[in-house]
């Protein structure tokens, strides 16, 4: 697959793209979104899957989950409302049916795993455990508790360092998804990081709802959901600066409102060793690939021959 330059940048020396998060080494710093690419090989029709740095699958629980009633998402100006509610097969439906699929790309893959218990957790990771191809697991920690009146697990340390260690069955490399909707993150993020999780993954979508003026009523079937997209970009930029500030030695794989390659170069010097695309994948499936290479191309011009420059930067100066 032919690789798009962006327009008006030369040519000139490789940059060293190459970067790592904890102990999972990856090709490049743009990886796919969980609950954006799919769970297989969806995107495999737009953008060479081995090319990008990791494909980070959408979210699954131990057993098949029917998600929420719909309308499932509502455009707004700067983004969507999402309710999809993670809507999945299972595990071991996905690992028999689609990973391999995946597989076959040659993509490097992330599972991603969440649960409605602590013991759903523990579960669903044994599962992925051995999955072929699976380099780590992301703990989306941040959907409801339903042993804790409903909360997120993302919004207790406490529940998110039960999260995270039940998800060691699954004996790879942990990233603990986060919630923006907290008062202090850097608290979340040190207990999933006591637990042991090799990274955090900052930040997943951030509470809202969208009313029918007509109806009067809530446009998603599922009432509110998540917003994503550009609107929630500096929140995600803070999310990551904090952290990376509190627990500069704890890796971030920093998601957000990325649509270029600038909002990955701002997410990277907030703290970031990778970066993930998701929302924008809606309206150009290819923008992951198109991130990536306009990456490259804006460290180029400006003098940047590898990435990992680029991580953290922003406390440096």
């Amino acid at each position: 697959m032919t690789r798009r330059r962006s327009r008006g940048v030369p040519d000139g020396p490789p940059v060293d793209l190459t970067t790592s998060v904890g102990r999972v080494a990856l090709a490049n710093p743009i990886l796919t979104a969980s609950g954006t690419a799919g769970h297989a090989d969806e995107l495999g029709a737009y953008v060479e899957l081995a090319a990008v740095g990791a494909v980070v699958v959408k979210s699954l629980a131990a057993d098949p989950w029917a998600g929420n009633p719909p309308p499932r998402v509502h455009e707004t100006p700067a983004g969507m409302i999402n309710s999809v509610g993670l809507q999945g097969p299972g595990v071991r439906a996905w690992r028999e049916r689609e990973l391999p699929r995946l597989v076959a790309t040659g993509a490097t893959v992330v599972a991603s795993i969440w649960g409605t218990s602590v013991e759903d957790y523990r579960r669903a990771a044994e599962l992925v455990a051995g999955a072929p191809g699976v380099v780590a697991v992301e703990v989306n920690v941040s959907c409801p508790n339903h042993h804790d009146r409903d909360r997120m697990f993302a919004h207790s340390p406490t529940a998110t360092a039960e999260a995270v260690e039940a998800a060691s069955a699954a004996r790879l490399p942990l990233w603990a998804k986060l919630s923006p909707n907290v008062p202090d993150i850097g608290s979340i993020a040190a207990a999933a990081a006591e637990a042991g999780a090799d990274a955090v993954t900052l930040v997943n979508t951030v509470l809202g709802m969208a009313i029918d003026p007509e109806t009067r009523r809530p446009r998603l079937g599922g009432g509110g959901g998540g917003l994503s997209g550009p609107a929630v970009h500096p929140v995600a930029v803070r999310a990551v600066y904090d952290v990376r500030a509190a627990l500069p030695a704890l890796p971030i794989v920093g998601v957000g409102g990325v649509a270029r390659g600038v909002d990955a170069v701002e997410l990277l010097l907030a703290g970031a060793s990778a970066v993930q695309v998701g929302t924008a994948s809606f309206a150009d499936p290819r923008s992951v690939e198109r991130v990536r290479d306009e990456l490259e191309d804006w460290c180029r011009a400006h003098g940047v021959g590898a990435v990992r420059e680029l991580i953290g930067d922003a406390h440096a100066r």
